[in-house]
């Protein structure tokens, strides 16, 4: 997707089925910080603090990690990555794409060992996304 000076904001999830991690970024300063990590009950995350962070945060666009196999092919959570992704969109009228995120927790857990990665791993995400972001697909 191409740099759009309307877009100044975005989130980033790393989806799971246990956590869902958070973080924010801003397109002019580049730099994405890790936010929090959502609890999530089989992949469904509490959707009333999904829509807490969307309203305070007003982001111009959701980035959702994709988990693909170190050979492209998808993960085994990638069809329920891209169904959130798809839900998050239409939940919130907002666009939201896709972006690979293979090894952003293996990168958190240099910067965390030990801790949960989660939010951690959503920054690595949107730094994917800040660093490339015509690499991102549709959910």
């Amino acid at each position: 997707m191409p740099r759009d000076a309307r877009c100044q904001a975005l989130i980033g999830f790393d989806f799971g089925l246990k956590r869902i991690g958070v973080a924010t970024a801003n397109i002019t300063a580049k730099i994405a910080t890790p936010l929090t990590i959502l609890n999530a009950n089989n992949g469904v995350p509490d959707w009333c603090a999904v829509s807490r962070i969307i309203d305070e945060w007003s982001p111009d666009l959701l980035v959702v990690g994709l988990p693909l196999n170190m050979d492209d092919s998808d993960g085994k959570l990638s069809g329920r990555a891209k169904k959130f992704a798809r839900q998050l969109s239409a939940r919130f009228n907002k666009r939201a794409v896709m972006v690979d995120e293979r090894l952003s927790s293996h990168e958190a857990t240099k910067f965390r060992p030990g801790g949960e990665l989660d939010d951690l791993a959503a920054a690595f995400i949107l730094e994917t996304w800040l660093n490339a972001p015509s690499s991102a697909s549709n959910p």
